[in-house]
C-alpha cells in the first residue's frame, strides 16, 4: 500500500488522503487479482472460505 499509493502521491489534505487510500484499498481487495491467491482477489478468497467452511457440530 505504501509503495503503490502513499509514497507516490502528495495529498492536499487529510480528507484527500483518506479518500484516495480508501479507493486504493477497495481496488486492492475487490478488483486486483493476486498471484499468491491463484489470480483471485482477497475478497473472493475470503468470502468463498465462508461458504465452504465446515460447521462445527
Amino acid at each position: 500500500m505504501k509503495y503503490e499509493e502513499v509514497y507516490l502521491k502528495a495529498y492536499d489534505s487529510v480528507r484527500d488522503a483518506r479518500e484516495s487510500i480508501g479507493r486504493s484499498l477497495d481496488f486492492y481487495n475487490t478488483r486486483r487479482p493476486h498471484s499468491s491467491l491463484d489470480s483471485n482477489t482477497p475478497d473472493e478468497v475470503y468470502f468463498e472460505s465462508l461458504t465452504t467452511f465446515p460447521k462445527a457440530a
